[in-house]
């Protein structure tokens, strides 16, 4: 039984980790670096974390999708009105390295577009495709996906913008939640689910908000 356990444990691993934005002591079993005042709030599909685009943010010292070949990240947000027209919300990053992985948004009035950046050593990709405009204040599942050849992102399970890749693993890193890693571009609004699979996943099988 023990032995069962500890297989499923490290199949899991291997395979991704799923967090939740319900506290800030430990996030996916990581220990947390809280900057400014983010608050844990409820919702109607559970607690959340609310971020005031001033100086609020969540650091942890991993990188939860280093040395995957292919992946899928994925994130469970709401984008608030009255933030930034440019916010690093969600960024991985190798250490000693620009190499990086980020989820960006775009402000347009009062909608909002996704722009999601892979950079390896071996290439990389922006997706930016600004006429597919999303309302502010509502929650979203985003999502980007990398298959070996083509980097695809997702809103809500639909596809935003696909383009092909050279992709080389990341060596291990840290994460930023609500900022860019070097304190850019503050982010307004919510996180309450993350998802990061070292495999890439149909747009059926995609988290929904």
């Amino acid at each position: 039984m023990r032995l069962t356990l500890l297989l499923a444990v490290l199949a899991a691993a291997a395979y991704g980790e799923t967090w939740k934005f319900d506290n800030l002591q430990s996030i996916g079993g990581h220990t947390v670096k809280v900057m400014g005042n983010p608050k844990v709030i409820d919702t109607p599909k559970g607690k959340a974390i609310e971020f005031d685009g001033v100086d609020d943010a969540i650091f942890l010292e991993v990188h939860p999708l280093a040395g995957a070949t292919t992946f899928t990240w994925e994130a469970i947000f709401r984008p608030d009105k009255g933030g930034k027209a440019e916010q690093r919300i969600f960024h991985l990053q190798e250490n000693g390295s620009e190499t990086r992985m980020l989820f960006e948004t775009r402000l347009v009035g009062d909608q909002w577009y996704l722009d999601a950046f892979v950079r390896s050593d071996a290439g990389n990709q922006a997706l930016m495709e600004k006429t597919k405009l999303h309302p502010l204040g509502e929650w979203y599942a985003i999502a980007a996906v990398y298959d070996g050849k083509e980097l695809s992102s997702y809103v809500n399970g639909v596809l935003q913008m696909k383009a092909a890749l050279k992709f080389a693993p990341q060596k291990p890193g840290r994460t930023s939640l609500g900022v860019r890693i070097n304190l850019k571009d503050y982010f307004k609004g919510a996180f309450r689910e993350a998802r990061m699979t070292k495999k890439a996943l149909k747009s059926s099988q995609l988290l929904k908000p």
